[in-house]
């Protein structure tokens, strides 16, 4: 048995299970099928060795042997995270999906494809297939956006494909710069970067600005954000939760992997990357706070923790590196949940207005407890996922630049005060009419619902299973750039 290859294609057979079927089995057989997913890469979690080093479970078939690429699928403890993450926001989407009512099996369809393409991100271990499975996830997007958005949804749905295809193109370049450069001449990540050893860190330098545009519109860093706030808004918000929770870590997986790969280019330009991060995070902050439209707020919030990412990974040291994968997997889960939460309202009372909620507590308690608990996490209140994210971030900043490292307080404070005045104005004040009738949330949604809580409060207080997970690549990112520093 091949796990790997398995995990990637199950999604693909269920929706060809889906098409084989009649229209109203679909719902079921996606989720079905993203349930059994969640289960495999649960599997593969527990077959994962935490002490042994390189990637594991590694499937590697020769693809194009005058190219030197391979068709290989494996799994390490920065992979791993990011796969558990998206096959279980891949549920929750499908879960919260029930307001679909046309074009059922298309979108369903859709959403099973996207989770392969994202699967196939993370555990590639070869830089063509990486790069096939990144430009794969454009085309169900386009048309889960482009189909199932909103009134703006063709300008959303161009916008996003036009900034991503454009980031892409600077990805290639630096990739077929690697290659070229490289002394192996194969796109294989182990061997590609064993190759580029020895090559000069200016050459480096102009490969890995490739890479970090690429990376950087997916992520997303200022200035390279402008796709996002309007994407969020018009994309459905199941779609929003895999584009927040899942998509946007594409983007900092695929820079670590960069990083690793060509270490003296990072180094020489960590005053970039620093820069980068402290102006993401305080400018999304400042947006965030500006904002009375409740996705367009999510949208901009997710700049500014998108910039801790990148901030940890700036300091170039293992409690960085561990605050910045801790926050990818901590934003996914509350990012998810804010755009579920405001997902289901806006079903229920067609606004998203911040100024048309009120007093949540009394009317919808659940809805309530939902979106306490996702707003909370977003500003690291202890006890939450999101905490000893930007705890480790802050302590790798103030031990690699000193009080410079206070500036990521003023973003926290930032977060904390758009986060404590949207959760006072849904769910306390006076009553607002059009929210006497609101409908209780459903089975599958308080499922979904219920799972994201669960994780977040988990994963706040119980996150050493994560880190072990994640601990013998941690400690090799920081044995890379210990003697460059």
């Amino acid at each position: 048995m091949k796990p790997l290859l398995t995990l990637l294609l199950l999604p693909v057979f269920g929706a060809a299970l889906m098409a084989a079927l009649p229209v109203n089995r679909a719902r079921g057989v996606a989720i079905g099928t993203a349930l059994t997913t969640l289960l495999l890469a649960v599997w593969v979690a527990g077959r994962f060795v935490a002490t042994q080093a390189g990637p594991q479970l590694l499937e590697k078939n020769l693809w194009r042997p005058q190219s030197g690429s391979y068709f290989a699928l494996g799994v390490d403890g920065l992979s791993l995270p990011m796969v558990l993450l998206a096959a279980l926001l891949s549920l929750v989407a499908i879960l919260a999906s029930g307001g679909v009512r046309t074009r059922i099996r298309p979108y369903y369809s859709l959403l099973l494809f996207l989770e392969t393409a994202m699967l196939g991100v993370f555990m590639a271990q070869d830089w063509s297939i990486f790069y096939i499975f990144w430009e794969l996830t454009l085309l169900p997007l386009f048309f889960l956006i482009n189909t199932f958005g909103g009134q703006r949804r063709n300008q959303a749905a161009l916008n996003f494909v036009l900034y991503t295809m454009g980031g892409s193109v600077f990805m290639l370049i630096g990739l077929l710069l690697a290659y070229d450069a490289s002394q192996v001449h194969s796109f294989f990540m182990g061997e590609m970067a064993i190759g580029l050893q020895g090559v000069a860190r200016e050459r480096q330098i102009l490969i890995f600005m490739g890479f970090l545009i690429g990376f950087g519109v997916k992520m997303p860093i200022f200035p390279l954000h402008g796709w996002l706030p309007l994407a969020h808004v018009e994309a459905p918000s199941p779609v929003s939760i895999l584009l927040s929770g899942a998509l946007l870590k594409m983007g900092s997986y695929g820079l670590l992997r960069a990083a690793m790969m060509l270490p003296d280019a990072v180094v020489a330009l960590q005053g970039v990357l620093v820069t980068l991060a402290f102006i993401s995070l305080i400018h999304g902050g400042l947006l965030a706070w500006k904002q009375v439209d409740l996705k367009r707020m999510i949208a901009y919030s997710s700049v500014s923790h998108m910039g801790v990412v990148l901030l940890g990974i700036a300091t170039l040291t293992r409690d960085g590196l561990t605050g910045a994968m801790l926050q990818m997997v901590s934003h996914g889960l509350t990012a998810g949940a804010m755009f579920l939460a405001i997902g289901l309202l806006y079903e229920r009372t067609h606004t998203r207005d911040i100024r048309d909620y009120g007093s949540l507590t009394r009317v919808a308690p659940r809805f309530s407890f939902l979106v306490a608990v996702a707003f909370m996490a977003s500003v690291g209140v202890p006890g939450t996922s999101g905490f000893l994210a930007e705890l480790h971030v802050m302590i790798a900043g103030l031990e690699r630049w000193g009080w410079p490292a206070a500036l990521l307080s003023v973003g926290m404070l930032v977060s904390a005060a758009y986060a404590v005045r949207t959760t006072g104005c849904l769910c306390t004040g006076p009553e607002q009419p059009r929210l006497g009738e609101l409908a209780p949330m459903g089975r599958m949604e308080l499922a979904a619902a219920g799972i994201l809580v669960v994780c977040i409060v988990v994963l706040g207080v119980l996150p050493a299973p994560l880190l072990d997970l994640m601990d013998l690549s941690l400690t090799r990112f920081g044995d890379l750039f210990a003697g460059r520093l």
